[in-house]
């Protein structure tokens, strides 16, 4: 009897559509850049920026001017165990804060001159009215994950789940857009994102684990030993994302993942924010490791546990201005960035064009 081949699922479809940056691309930027008005690469990062882009986007010309911030919002369940200052229901009151435009990365966001898209994918909050109005978009998957300090934060099913929510909200905003941005809401996820962190990197918990919103000395060493107990308590497997995601991730930091994948598919390029965006970024880059080309990422938090994930993931940040707010701010900070390093590109005169001469 003939064997029955499985179609691939919606995440294998993803994955056959990212490929590595164009490497012709990124050699015609580098060969154009290099006979630009200046001393050989004396713009440094930024116009290592901009061969990423060129090779990104396949394009000298990389379009960046549409750039959207995608805020994923979901609730933890180990917010119950005090590894944080505010309570679980901050997470509702801030996403009607960024809606209004009083958030951080509501007034980031305008001065970048990007659009917020607020994704519910896990919170506690059904966000009713703000769905009706299109101020949110429901890709919920649970209400808020269980306390993993007890057992797995969610199933693997709901793990997948939440990584294609992210992807679906790539597919469907891409058509509009040339830079994606993460941001995230969801009190208490720096707990997950530096367990994911630990598991990952095989980096002691103690070493990755920072304050957060702000916690005391005493709260800090309490938070550091939940987030033992819980690595310790499921078991995650470091080899497989989606375990490591179900047993003590996030739906929002799921989704992340699925918005980067996302962006790798649709050939564009995405800024990961602080800790949180890039603990997403490191299952993305787990579940597909060609993921990596489309990332950039914005700024180093002052989250310890964050160096690791940018040696992890053999990306340095933009930007280092010790924030630690998350929601997409440092993304939103890194767009003018962007949009220098395409202008050098595109507008910065050759020695020939400006008759001036060349070095000795």
């Amino acid at each position: 009897m003939p064997s029955v081949s499985t179609p691939p699922s919606f995440l294998e479809n993803t994955f056959r559509k990212i490929y590595p940056q164009d490497n012709e691309w990124r050699t015609r930027a580098q060969e154009h850049l290099g006979t630009l008005t200046m001393p050989y690469w004396a713009l440094g990062d930024l116009l290592d920026l901009a061969v990423d882009l060129a090779g990104i986007t396949r394009s000298l010309h990389p379009p960046v001017a549409r750039k959207k911030v995608v805020v994923m919002v979901g609730d933890h369940g180990i917010a119950a165990e005090n590894v944080t200052l505010y309570p679980a229901e901050v997470t509702t009151q801030m996403v009607y804060n960024i809606v209004r435009g009083g958030a951080g990365i509501s007034v980031l966001a305008r001065q970048a001159g990007a659009d917020i898209c607020v994704v519910d994918v896990g919170a506690k909050d059904d966000f009713t009215d703000l769905v009706q109005c299109g101020a949110v978009l429901a890709k919920k998957i649970g209400r808020g994950t269980a306390n993993m300090l007890h057992g797995p934060a969610m199933s693997r099913t709901h793990a997948v789940m939440a990584v294609e929510a992210g992807i679906e909200v790539a597919n469907a905003l891409a058509p509009d857009v040339d830079v994606f941005a993460t941001g995230e809401m969801g009190i208490a996820n720096t707990t997950p994102s530096t367990a994911i962190s630990a598991v990952i990197t095989g980096r002691p918990v103690a070493e990755l684990t920072g304050r957060g919103a702000g916690i005391d000395d005493a709260q800090l060493q309490h938070k550091i030993q939940v987030i033992e107990q819980v690595v310790a308590r499921n078991q995650p497997d470091a080899t497989d994302a989606l375990d490591v995601l179900a047993k003590v991730g996030g739906f929002e930091i799921g989704a992340i993942a699925g918005l980067i994948l996302g962006a790798a598919a649709n050939r564009k390029p995405v800024l990961v924010d602080g800790f949180i965006s890039t603990a997403g970024a490191l299952i993305a880059y787990t579940l597909e490791p060609f993921v990596r080309d489309y990332i950039i990422c914005a700024h180093a938090s002052v989250e310890p546990g964050h160096a690791a994930l940018f040696e992890r993931l053999k990306r340095k940040p933009l930007l280092q201005l010790n924030m630690r707010l998350g929601e997409g701010t440092g993304s939103a900070l890194a767009m003018p960035i962007v949009d220098a390093a395409v202008a050098i590109l595109t507008q910065m005169a050759t020695f020939t064009e400006a008759q001036v001469s060349t070095a000795k």
